[in-house]
């Protein structure tokens, strides 16, 4: 029920998005909450904003001089590398967030940087549990009682900033490059192409341009 945690000291299966392989490295943290859709929500896509701004609180208790920084979708940066990723996936009316944190290891992921927290502190899964519990709470509550537009300006104020330059690969096998131009109320990244503002509500992100071919 909304409310329970399940976390894990090993995944056999577990898996990031789109299916991508996943590493179950022993001292990280790999954990899953369920959230019971109700009738006046807010869109449930904006969850995924819910997801990135508890985290991010979480690990600002465990490490207050860390300053991590969130990269749209889902991915918690630190020190320029990835810290953590998140998956949400909806059935009927429920949804499963599921986190995985680089507690104690970084994992080794071909063409990205990952870090883990150990450079910053030393910090168990299950002491890193209640941090992520409580602040994903304090973040659902305010989801159900705030504009989705307070959401959105929580996160721009923790995550890449407008202008940076990013690529996005999209399901279709397309790079889009552009600079970072805001989020939209449901949580949808803006991207000024230079052309136009294209509205991208899924993708995998890089904070670099294509190169030159």
């Amino acid at each position: 029920m909304e409310g329970d945690w399940l976390v894990a000291r090993r995944q056999e299966a577990g898996r990031g998005r789109q299916g991508r392989e996943w590493q179950s490295l022993d001292g990280n943290f790999f954990g899953s909450t369920l959230v019971e859709l109700k009738p006046g929500d807010p869109e449930t896509a904006t969850l995924s904003l819910v997801a990135g701004l508890a985290l991010v609180d979480a690990i600002d208790l465990a490490a207050p001089q860390a300053g991590p920084m969130l990269k749209w979708p889902n991915d918690l940066m630190l020190d320029g590398a990835k810290l953590a990723g998140i998956l949400l996936e909806r059935s009927g009316d429920r949804v499963v967030a599921g986190f995985g944190v680089n507690l104690a290891v970084a994992p080794a992921i071909e063409g990205r940087e990952t870090i883990a927290l150990a450079e910053h502190v030393q910090m168990a899964p299950q002491a890193f549990a209640p941090l992520l519990a409580g602040a994903f709470s304090r973040m659902l509550a305010a989801w159900r009682q705030t504009a989705p537009s307070a959401l959105s300006m929580a996160w721009l104020q923790r995550g890449h900033p407008v202008g940076t330059p990013l690529t996005v690969h999209d399901g279709e096998g397309r790079a889009i490059a552009g600079r970072f131009a805001g989020l939209e109320e449901d949580g949808a990244m803006r991207l000024d192409t230079g052309e136009a503002i294209e509205v991208i509500r899924a993708g995998d992100v890089m904070l670099a341009p294509v190169p030159d071919a």
